[in-house]
């Protein structure tokens, strides 16, 4: 596997018809792709973290990640993310994941789980939104950089 630079169009494109539970994001601060005999397996997005109290100037978060099941994909997309994060003078990068996931990608990334976080949405009667991005209990994990 080698790492590609890409687009956002791209990385919508691929969110869009392979992500389990999420829509493409247009927002992100870089994005990487996973390329495997010259064929577009997997992608990584990096941004600002949502939560306003992380927002601290040194943090990231991992607002996208996507493949098509090829094997060490996703740990191999975190692993990237980071090393760039790290590079790019930042000192923490997070990500959220379902509460029914295990995880693995993560540790093998050398990740660790930071906190549990209780599902809501964003939605509210000042502020209408549609969203088909799921509500379930999330974890948190984390990597210092």
């Amino acid at each position: 596997m080698k790492l590609v630079p890409l687009e956002r169009e791209e990385c919508a494109e691929f969110v869009n018809r392979l992500h389990r539970h999420h829509e493409a994001v247009m927002r992100d601060r870089f994005r990487i792709g996973a390329e495997l005999d010259g064929r577009l397996v997997g992608i990584v997005q990096v941004g600002n973290p949502c939560a306003r109290a992380l927002c601290d100037g040194k943090t990231l978060e991992v607002v996208r990640l996507c493949t098509d099941g090829t094997r060490n994909a996703c740990s191999f997309l975190y692993s990237a993310a980071a090393r760039v994060a790290q590079n790019l003078g930042y000192s923490k990068i997070i990500t959220y994941i379902l509460d029914t996931e295990d995880g693995a990608s993560l540790r093998a990334a050398g990740w660790h789980k930071e906190a549990d976080i209780r599902g809501h949405t964003w939605n509210t009667p000042s502020r209408p939104r549609q969203t088909t991005a799921p509500t379930a209990n999330k974890q948190r994990w984390a990597r210092e950089l």
